[in-house]
């Protein structure tokens, strides 16, 4: 059995009657409405090709078109990417901007974030140009230049409150990820951790950084501790280096992906915010905890 979702942007409520009832006719099967506007689904569609019938139906909506297996359908696990993913900067990007050096790094994130540059080495090298930058000026950076991406904390403590647990694993550093892990309801934290002296970064990170495989291990390794299968298991992220846990997780989801991410990953949410990983798993709009 599989169940196709079409979920469109809170800001942009563009699933409207008319265009949820053409993809109906068109793929046929079980029809329900998970959110007025925003969210539907049509289980066990007809269609031999239901995702490409349905986005031909939308003509051009903006709106996300997935199809799910049924079984194990809400997931025990959650593990997320922080950057562009639950918050809406690259965290690297802002502490260059503090230095005068945005673009420069920024440059080096959306190549290793594309997956032209290894990760380890790119980090590395953006970490060197931030010595000297010091804690009161981090501090401003996350109260000032960092914003949570939209339907972020309604994701997590959905899923806490149904039973799931929720780690987030990130590429950036401690000194975000921690913050703002705390305050979206993460009960896990991984990050990178940058080397401090009398208060001023070193412009060196700890060792073994967390990029790629360690991203991959943290899924595996909480999938084992809770005693879950894969298919029980959900992750999310936007950059080359969530592509190996995209891959393993029962349902991975490339949210507002570079090309190379979108193009493989399973599950692409292109126009939705956060919410549409819980409309993924079949919850009802009423069911969130907001």
């Amino acid at each position: 059995m599989q169940v196709l979702v079409l979920i469109a942007n809170p800001a942009e409520p563009a699933l409207d009657d008319r265009a949820a009832k053409r993809v109906a006719e068109a793929v046929g099967g079980s029809f329900d409405w998970l959110a007025p506007r925003l969210a539907c689904e049509i289980a066990n569609p007809k269609s031999s090709e239901p995702e490409r019938v349905a986005r031909e139906a939308l003509a051009g909506l903006p709106v996300d078109v997935a199809l799910l297996p049924e079984t194990k359908r809400r997931k025990r696990l959650l593990v997320a990417d922080m950057d562009s993913t639950m918050i809406n900067e690259e965290s690297i990007d802002e502490l260059g901007a503090a230095l005068g050096i945005k673009d420069k790094i920024a440059a080096i994130t959306e190549r290793a974030m594309r997956g032209e540059l290894d990760f380890e080495g790119a980090l590395t090298t953006r970490v060197a140009l931030l010595k000297g930058l010091d804690l009161k000026t981090i501090d401003e950076i996350r109260r000032e230049r960092i914003t949570l991406a939209p339907g972020g904390r309604a994701l997590v403590q959905t899923m806490r409150e149904y039973g799931a647990h929720c780690a987030l694993v990130s590429g950036g550093f401690t000194l975000f990820a921690e913050y703002y892990g705390k305050r979206i309801g993460f009960e896990t934290v991984k990050a990178n951790v940058l080397r401090i002296a009398d208060g001023r970064l070193t412009g060196e990170v700890e060792q073994p950084i967390v990029g790629r495989a360690a991203k991959l291990d943290l899924l595996k390794s909480l999938t084992a501790g809770l005693g879950l299968s894969a298919m029980e298991t959900l992750a999310v992220g936007d950059g080359a280096n969530d592509l190996d846990m995209i891959r393993a997780a029962g349902l991975g989801v490339a949210m507002h992906a570079k090309p190379i991410v979108a193009a493989e990953a399973r599950v692409r949410i292109e126009h939705g915010d956060l919410t549409a990983l819980l409309y993924l798993q079949g919850y009802r709009q009423d069911e969130f905890v907001l």
